[in-house]
């Protein structure tokens, strides 16, 4: 899951960008609106926490052009005042969702994974395939019963091959998905990555490479590669 944090509080942005992180998530900061417009023009985000008091381009013009760009990027509004007006004015601008500081952070991770499940295509609560089963809010994997444990960033890319639903998932896209903004898109990261996931999932193997385009993980329906 890739989220965008735009939060002119660098204090507070780094916070939530950490916290996301631990929860498995790819995160990139921009700390006025400006950045954050830029940003999201550039990377395809599941998810953008938007402050709507920013200098630059303010939060509320910033949400109207993630709205009417069409994209499928789900913006979750933060503001300093809860009240019910502000509330329904955010919501008119577009948001998909509206949290008022201060707030506790288990429930800004609950909207954020709620809203990526929004995304479109929808995925359910729960990927399987075969014996594998994922579960994205428990961040957890089992495989034929028995518990798998997967480092975040093999958690992630497990998590976009399933959601892909048979699909080829190209290195660049799950570098997109998966890193942030500061990967190499030079490395072998997502070719290492994959090869211990391959280990850690065990026989008979699930992960395909199809060569020069990526890798899936086949369902019914589906041709092995």
């Amino acid at each position: 899951m890739r989220v965008l944090v735009v939060e002119d509080e660098e204090a507070l942005a780094e916070a939530i960008a950490r916290g996301l992180r631990r929860e498995g998530m790819a995160v990139d900061v921009a700390l006025d609106g400006d950045a954050g417009h830029e940003k999201s023009t550039i990377t395809r985000y599941d998810v953008i926490v938007l402050d709507r008091d920013l200098p630059g381009m303010s939060g509320d013009e910033l949400c109207r052009e993630i709205v009417s760009s069409g994209a499928l990027t789900r913006v979750l509004m933060l503001t300093a005042s809860g009240t019910v007006e502000d509330r329904v004015e955010g919501l008119s601008l577009g948001a998909d969702d509206y949290l008022a500081k201060p707030f506790a952070f288990p429930e800004l991770v609950a909207r954020v994974r709620a809203l990526a499940r929004r995304a479109t295509p929808a995925t359910p609560p729960v990927l399987t395939v075969g014996d594998l089963e994922l579960d994205p809010s428990k961040r957890t994997v089992s495989r034929a019963g028995r518990a798998v444990e997967l480092t975040r960033k093999e958690f992630g890319v497990l998590e976009v091959l399933l959601a892909a639903g048979g699909s080829v998932v190209s290195s660049e896209e799950l570098l997109e998905r998966v890193w942030d903004e500061n990967a190499d898109p030079f490395t072998t990261t997502v070719r290492v990555t994959v090869m211990t996931l391959r280990k850690k999932l065990g026989e008979p193997g699930l992960i395909d490479t199809v060569v020069g385009s990526g890798y899936r993980v086949p369902v019914a329906g589906t041709e092995t590669g």
